[in-house]
């Protein structure tokens, strides 16, 4: 079973000095929000709710799956995943002088890859809205200079037109019986805050079957909703076996951070688990899992960009 996968980079350039939070995802995602409400929007007065158009309108496809979308009609899934990531600057840095340049990743997931131009314009309209706190009255405004995909230039401001490429390119998980099932030992990172439950509980712990029962939880979710379908597995062996597997090093910590939700008026916690962790044991089977999770990120609020992770056998 396969998805259309489409990554892009966004490089920009700070038109002022700006102010930008220690970590950056919900910055973004919230301007963005707007921004592209504000594109694609006909009519401006009027509820979602309420719209005639709501049901092929890219921004409640993007930002309203929950009000708007419901899960194919026997799938396992309790809810439609938004489909897709941004990937904010990882630096920790706050401050940023005029001038700075900047650049973040969009992940699109299924048929909106098609709708790319919409999202352009969003991004560059984010830009003159301005992120960030203000300063003397002013958020911090940049200008997009290019979009890559593959490292080919795909949109510049010198050239506004959109070239084409060979994005979105189609993803799939590779078969699990393709790969050996001898021990392994493998290094996970988690590089921007993991949250995730089990037990119906945020879990401040990764135990292997967790992680798989998590890897799993994506995965058709994703497929089931903007790919070919749910992937024939045997969940349960999966998850039985996987418990097999050791912790045998672990350096992951709880990195808490707040957030401020327009919708709900209120600040947030939106805690997740930072750092490596090493196992040990017949993991050969899971690896096409984590190779996909790597490109799709894992876990709950992953638009913000939350759930990156990448692995390395050791």
């Amino acid at each position: 079973m396969a998805m259309l996968y489409g990554k892009y980079q966004f490089l920009c350039q700070l038109e002022n000095e700006a102010v930008l939070p220690y970590y950056k995802g919900s910055t973004f995602r919230g301007v963005f929000g707007h921004a592209m409400k504000r594109v694609v929007c006909a009519l401006k007065r009027q509820e979602c709710a309420q719209c005639l158009l709501s049901q092929n309108c890219v921004y409640t496809r993007v930002f309203e799956t929950s009000e708007f979308t419901r899960p194919p009609e026997g799938s396992r899934i309790p809810s439609v995943p938004h489909p897709f990531v941004i990937e904010p600057p990882l630096t920790t840095q706050t401050h940023f002088p005029e001038g700075a340049a900047f650049d973040f990743h969009l992940i699109l997931f299924g048929e909106l890859n098609h709708d790319l131009p919409y999202f352009i314009y969003a991004f560059d309209q984010m830009g003159q809205m301005g992120i960030g706190r203000r300063i003397q009255g002013k958020r911090g405004r940049f200008d997009l200079r290019r979009v890559k995909t593959k490292g080919q230039v795909i949109y510049s401001d010198d050239d506004p037109t959109l070239r084409s490429s060979d994005a979105p390119e189609s993803l799939r998980v590779t078969r699990p019986d393709d790969f050996s099932e001898d021990a392994l030992r493998l290094r996970l990172t988690l590089e921007t805050p993991l949250r995730f439950k089990f037990g119906n509980r945020l879990m401040a712990e990764l135990p292997f079957h967790v992680l798989v029962r998590t890897l799993l939880r994506r995965i058709t979710s994703l497929l089931t909703c903007y790919g070919e379908g749910e992937l024939a597995l045997d969940y349960q062996g999966l998850v039985k076996r996987a418990e097999d597997v050791r912790i045998v090093a672990s350096h992951l910590e709880w990195f808490d951070w707040r957030r401020y939700s327009q919708r709900q008026e209120r600040g947030m916690l939106m805690g997740g688990l930072l750092g490596s962790i090493t196992y040990e044991g017949k993991m050969g089977e899971f690896i096409p899992f984590m190779d996909f999770c790597a490109k799709v990120h894992l876990g709950k609020q992953t638009s913000f960009g939350l759930g990156k992770i990448s692995f390395e056998r050791i």
